[in-house]
């Protein structure tokens, strides 16, 4: 994995108006930790920090430069390790870097490429269902992969590759489930041709005899209220 520099500035500003004025200036706040440092609060270029985004996936080892003003404080490794998001544009507005040792394993995740088109999908017009896009792998940071890539093409119609199929590079340990399912093949989908049901030729009939009903609720109706006079008739 390549080592990308990164100058991040020392941040003294702490406090919520004073963070969204950073965010205002296309600044974007964070903090480092771990290791036997305690937390450093820092500030970074949005635009440069989006553009390492975009250029390189999947987790990346970072050579943080401190700077105070023009003045470089020191240099050391880190990941990213938690990035906070906008609700509506997306954007990044804070991010959490850890300090690592070149000579200590990581946890980290590694995306999943598919690659070829599964004979599933090409003959029999299946469905390439990517299930699982990443894998949470232990290791040195020299070793972490950009990528891990699965080969797709004897793929076929009703069949999965498990965790357990993929064959890792040298040095790296997976922490999924060997069981779990990353790229399967599911069988096309059929029309179903809707027929009318026994149910649906009985509602017509139901509502005739909800009509009779009411029909016969009025024709009660009206001869209670044609015996009331004779009842009157009767008390006097």
């Amino acid at each position: 994995m390549d080592e990308i520099k990164l100058d991040v500035q020392i941040r003294d500003h702490l406090k919520k108006r004073q963070v969204k004025a950073l965010r205002q200036n296309d600044l974007v706040p964070g903090v480092i930790y771990g290791g036997r440092h305690q937390p450093t609060h820092v500030k970074l270029d949005k635009q440069t920090f989006e553009r390492i985004r975009r250029h390189h996936h999947g987790e990346i080892i970072l050579l943080l430069n401190i700077f105070e003003g023009e003045k470089k404080l020191g240099d050391f490794h880190a990941i990213v390790k938690e990035m906070q998001h906008h609700p509506v544009s997306d954007e990044v507005i804070h991010i959490d870097f850890k300090r690592i040792s070149m000579t200590e394993k990581i946890e980290v995740k590694v995306p999943i490429n598919a690659k070829g088109e599964a004979i599933g999908v090409k003959k029999d017009g299946g469905a390439l269902e990517h299930v699982l896009w990443e894998l949470t792998v232990e290791c040195l940071p020299t070793q972490v992969p950009e990528k891990i890539v699965v080969d797709v093409t004897s793929l076929e119609i009703n069949q999965a590759v498990h965790v357990k199929d993929i064959v890792l590079p040298e040095g790296l340990v997976c922490k999924n489930d060997p069981e779990a399912v990353v790229i399967a093949v599911a069988p096309p989908m059929k029309e179903e041709v809707v027929e009318p049901s026994e149910e649906g030729e009985m509602e017509e009939p139901e509502v005739i005899k909800e009509k009779k009903k009411e029909e016969g609720e009025g024709e009660a109706k009206e001869d209670a209220d044609a015996k009331q006079p004779e009842a009157k008739e009767e008390k006097e």
